[in-house]
């Protein structure tokens, strides 16, 4: 009865020891190794000193006339009821310019959606990229995502990843009216994007 009790203990131990060790090292199969995840450094991929950026743009929310980039694209039948739109969801590509004349300097396209999140207040989930097109940003992107309350004097949205020279991006935006038109829905607002980069 002693054998067979450590014979059982024996195997128990051996099968658990393999298992442990099976699961703690990178299994190969035909030489490849196969892994969920491993730790990269980042000198290797390119990534030296990350530093805070501070960049300011202005969003041209364009509703009316004959070429609008904001178009709605969803709403429940109960959105056209509501006080605040809740429900409507706007694809947007609108520009993003150097000064807040809409003739300025094109600095690059907001390029997304806003949908309206509040039932009581105006407030839009927005979730959007900003892609530049000039000087050496031409081709990156900041990714941000957060809430809006609209009518709010300034709004904070969260950066939370980016593209090119934005690559592992984070930080925050703010956003401040400058001009919005009540009878065609057109606006201006100024981001002042604040954003750690490599």
């Amino acid at each position: 009865m002693a054998e067979s009790s450590f014979k059982s203990s024996l195997s128990l131990r051996t099968l658990f020891i393999f298992v442990v060790f099976y699961i703690s090292n990178i299994v190969t199969v035909d030489g490849k190794s196969h892994t969920f995840g491993r730790v990269l450094n980042p000198i290797k991929l390119g990534l030296k000193q990350e530093k805070l950026g501070h960049f300011r743009v202005y969003w041209h929310d364009i509703v009316s006339g004959p070429n609008p980039t904001s178009i709605r694209v969803a709403g429940a039948p109960s959105t056209y009821k509501s006080k605040t739109g809740f429900g409507a969801v706007v694809m947007i590509d609108d520009p993003l310019t150097e000064g807040p004349e809409l003739s300025s300097k094109l600095m690059g396209r907001a390029q997304g959606f806003y949908a309206s999140a509040g039932v009581n207040e105006v407030a839009a989930l927005m979730n959007m990229n900003f892609a530049f097109m000039v000087g050496k940003y031409n081709g990156s992107t900041i990714s941000i995502m957060g809430r809006n309350k609209v009518l709010t004097e300034v709004r904070e949205m969260s950066i939370v990843g980016g593209s090119g020279l934005f690559r592992f991006a984070r930080g925050y935006v703010e956003a401040r009216t400058k001009k919005l038109d009540y009878k065609t829905g057109d606006a201006t607002v100024e981001y002042n994007i604040y954003v750690f980069h490599y």
